[in-house]
């Protein structure tokens, strides 16, 4: 397994639906039924909604009535349910970038304000995604719909999960489904259209007010990637159909010329860059993430990639808490308002040494 973080949450696991970063991604609750829901019972206004039917890359599934047992899997989607005032009633594990709980602080959160926090009776059973999707898991947990509106959910996979509830899964590509779109798609299959519409708008107004605060942030060119000093593997580079790059792009950044010239037409979420070619990375800003203070030195030290330019201003952003890094790679409406406070400061810190601004 490669040591590059996951596709959902950083880059290249190749070959893996939820590798985690050095090690595995996404150890079981054993349960054989779920809480229930903690949304109410279907309002009449929903119930009218029903049926719907959602497109995906596999073609199309239709809900014919409102979810009250609902499953998710990969990232995000368990978020977007939450801040949706659903419960689910089984979710993976957060085995990377998540706390002792198996879960992250945001939705931890939610999960206390809708009564449903994990060691409570009204909480949702966690299963382990290690070795793949868990159909015996989720099998077990009798679910009405499966969440996969973000994910990289395999064709043999939907069709197994298929056999088990209707399945919502990505529009097009493998975790490359936007924050918006996930919520839009998951209010539509559990009956809450205008509040996923409200949510966006609420969500994305908050980032706005946030990034407001930051204004050297406005039109620097920036690259987002993975960097092995230790490696022969020089450089991953994330594309414009990676949530990262997209974010950064919605509050106001630029993706550099030379990612978007060299990735055009590509449906990979990254491309794969010689570190013999570091020094044509021209951006402003570098973000990547590190497992250590340490790798920070050895790529600022390294000879190859130290050249490049923003690495040589002192424009790179080198994030090691694995949580932050999740919650902007597997960006949701209940991360992303929690990460902001502690990545912008990061970013406009970096933006401050950009065309001798002040450091």
């Amino acid at each position: 397994m490669a040591t590059l973080l996951p596709r959902r949450a950083l880059l290249k696991t190749a070959g893996t639906a939820t590798a985690a970063l050095a090690a595995v991604a996404l150890s079981l609750t054993g349960c054989s039924t779920g809480p229930a829901t903690s949304a109410p019972a279907s309002s009449a206004a929903a119930s009218a909604a029903f049926p719907v039917t959602i497109k995906h890359v596999f073609g199309e599934t239709t809900i014919e009535s409102q979810p009250q047992r609902v499953v998710t899997v990969s990232w995000v989607n368990d978020d977007v349910a939450l801040a949706l005032g659903v419960v689910p009633v089984g979710v993976p594990k957060n085995e990377w970038g998540g706390n002792d709980k198996g879960s992250t602080p945001w939705k931890d959160a939610k999960l206390e304000e809708l009564g449903a926090g994990f060691g409570t009776a009204k909480a949702p059973v966690q299963f382990s995604e290690a070795d793949g999707i868990n159909f015996t898991e989720i099998a077990k947990l009798n679910p009405d719909v499966i969440l996969g509106a973000y994910s990289g959910l395999t064709e043999e996979d939907y069709k197994k999960l298929s056999e088990i509830a209707p399945v919502v899964a990505h529009p097009e590509i493998a975790y490359g489904t936007s924050w918006q779109d996930s919520t839009n798609i998951i209010g539509k299959a559990l009956g809450k259209e205008a509040e996923a519409t409200k949510l966006v708008s609420d969500t994305e107004a908050t980032i706005k007010d946030k990034v407001s605060k930051y204004p050297q942030l406005a039109d620097k060119s920036f690259i987002y990637g993975n960097l092995e000093p230790a490696k022969s593997d020089g450089v991953n580079v994330y594309t414009a159909n990676d949530n990262r790059p997209r974010f950064l792009s919605e509050i106001g950044l630029k993706l550099a010329p030379v990612v978007e010239d060299n990735s055009k037409g590509s449906k990979e979420f990254f491309i794969p860059w010689s570190a013999e070619k570091a020094n044509e990375l021209e951006s402003d800003i570098f973000v990547t993430w590190v497992p250590d203070a340490a790798t920070t030195d050895s790529i600022k030290a390294d000879p190859l990639l130290g050249q490049i330019p923003a690495i040589k201003s002192g424009a790179l952003v080198a994030d090691s808490d694995n949580t932050l890094t999740l919650s902007i790679s597997a960006s949701s409406p209940l991360s992303l308002p929690w990460s902001l406070d502690t990545f912008l400061p990061q970013l406009a810190s970096a933006a401050d040494k950009v065309n001798g601004a002040v450091k």
